[in-house]
């Protein structure tokens, strides 16, 4: 007999990973496949569409040939804020940047849509003097978005395309003929052939476009950006039915039964869906999320967010984004020149017992919260003639963990209580000595999951929700008997040194920004 499944699909930053899942919640295969960033000159970064959308092809059609299974249901989570425009039918040719079309062709998966150009990646700078030009309604944007005023966010992206082009992307997008999106609805719009173009409200949230208590897009927030309404995804619950899947052969006819942005659906894939409960995902970015009650109250330092939706519930969050984690440890590899920078790097911090008193602040793109200063600068601090690339590669390490202490240290004094255990998930977690680090740095236990794929998870949880096969209280969470806990070894004299090096270094990074 056939085990009905969920295809998950995580498409990430550096890989697109798969995952079957069966009514159980067991994990019968996983798949993946690397993407990559490009960029083309200093603060920008991007990525091919088509060469995402060809690796979401690859690992989709290896799930669909695993043997004795029904794929019942597509769901998918994402990186978030990275913006793409598509043209719809009748492609024409691109008005400036090319994709660079290196996977295209390579699957029997064409795209329905013809980029305009490469997506802007999350991580990319480029639209600081967006930023800077609509700074003075900075606090409107927090008040009725949740998101402070930064370049990560999606909507800076999107006009930033436009003031490339102003007359032809405007009179395109004014006619429905272009299509803005994250990448959520990019992969939606090729999987069901061009038909439908939406997106789920975390997505949404990321964007800076959606009032957080409407759960629609604003027209004061449209207007502050200069984007036209005709151009964007209609909003869906993260849960719900959003298509079927026409464009590959092998899963024609399967519906898409849930979207989500990876970090949220991280959130959702640890089960404990208590308000209170903090997650910290480790990837090449990080993101703290603290589950909250209802929708909380405006801070300065943290995001607030939607944190997923069903048919009949919205969740919210209180969030802290940091740009540079996993990507310092990447960072110092590539600067030492080694072969296979992050995990040289990891080797190499491991070879000794600490950083020796260097500090590295990672803000080669700025510092997100709590600090949200765009124009922060990466520093290396406390440098002696007998330290070495172990301790660099180290300082690295460390620095991971002093980022999310910050955020954590913010959304506790925001939210007026004390976190009891830190929940970890990501690639990164699987380096013990970090996970110690980090549990020493906060005070309180780190909890890391026994599943490094929580992002594919969470967003199978919610269409396992849209196909009837659980409730929100009944959904099969992660197995947590091979889960580790980390607890805090250090002394509060040793956390303390080691916080005010830190604290004084984030001093020194910003410096600079606040003599400009």
């Amino acid at each position: 007999m056939r085990r009905r499944c969920i295809l998950a699909i995580d498409q990430g930053t550096t890989n697109t990973k798969a995952l079957l899942l069966d009514q159980e919640g067991r994990v019968l295969f996983r798949t993946a496949a690397p993407v990559e960033l490009l960029q083309p000159e200093a603060g920008f970064v991007e990525q091919d569409p088509l060469y995402l959308w060809q690796s979401v092809c690859r690992v989709a059609e290896d799930c669909a040939r695993f043997p004795e299974v029904s794929i019942a249901g597509i769901a998918i989570s994402n990186q978030r804020e990275t913006a793409l425009a598509w043209m719809r039918a009748q492609p024409v040719s691109p008005p400036h940047i090319q994709t660079q079309g290196t996977a295209q062709g390579s699957t029997g998966c064409p795209p329905a849509g013809t980029p305009i150009g490469n997506a802007i990646s999350w991580q990319c700078r480029r639209s600081q003097p967006v930023c800077e030009r609509i700074g003075e309604q900075a606090s409107l944007l927090q008040e009725r978005s949740g998101l402070p005023l930064d370049p990560l966010l999606t909507a800076t992206k999107w006009a930033w395309m436009f003031s490339r082009q102003p007359e032809l992307l405007r009179a395109r997008a004014e006619a429905g003929e272009l299509c803005l999106g994250t990448v959520d609805s990019w992969l939606l719009y090729n999987l069901t052939g061009g038909r439908v173009h939406a997106t789920d409200h975390t997505n949404a949230s990321r964007t800076a476009l959606l009032g957080l208590s409407s759960l629609q897009w604003e027209d004061d927030l449209l207007g502050l950006f200069g984007i036209p309404r005709a151009a964007l995804a209609e909003l869906r619950p993260s849960a719900s039915l959003f298509g079927e899947c026409t464009a590959i052969e092998s899963l024609r006819g399967v519906p898409v039964v849930a979207m989500i942005g990876d970090s949220h659906a991280a959130l959702v894939g640890h089960g404990s869906l208590t308000a209170g409960m903090v997650k910290a995902t480790y990837g090449t970015g990080s993101s703290l999320m603290m589950l909250t009650a209802a929708l909380p109250a405006p801070t300065v330092s943290l995001a607030r967010t939607v944190a997923w939706t069903a048919q009949d519930s919205v969740h919210y969050a209180l969030e802290g984004n940091i740009a540079m984690s996993g990507a310092a440890l990447q960072w110092v590899g590539e600067f030492l020149g080694l072969p296979h920078p992050t995990e040289d790097a990891a080797k190499l911090a491991a070879t000794v017992p600490d950083a020796a008193g260097v500090v590295l602040v990672p803000a080669m793109v700025g510092l997100g919260a709590p600090h949200w200063a765009s124009a922060a600068r990466g520093l290396i601090a406390n440098l002696e003639r007998s330290h070495t690339s172990a301790h660099l590669a180290r300082a690295a390490l460390d620095a991971i963990a002093a980022q999310v202490a910050d955020v954590l240290e913010a959304m506790q004094a925001s939210s007026g209580s004390r976190a009891t255990a830190l929940l970890a998930d990501g690639g990164a977690t699987c380096n013990d000595r970090l996970m110690q680090m980090q549990a020493d740095l906060i005070g309180c236990a780190v909890v890391r999951s026994a599943e490094a794929e929580l992002s594919a998870r969470g967003a199978a949880m919610l269409g396992g929700q849209t196909l009837g096969w659980w409730s929100a209280a009944s959904q099969p969470a992660p197995s947590q008997s091979s889960a580790r806990r980390f607890e805090p070894q250090m002394s509060a004299d040793e956390r303390h040194r080691l916080r005010s090096a830190w604290r004084l270094a984030i001093e020194r990074t910003l410096y600079p920004q606040r003599e400009s």
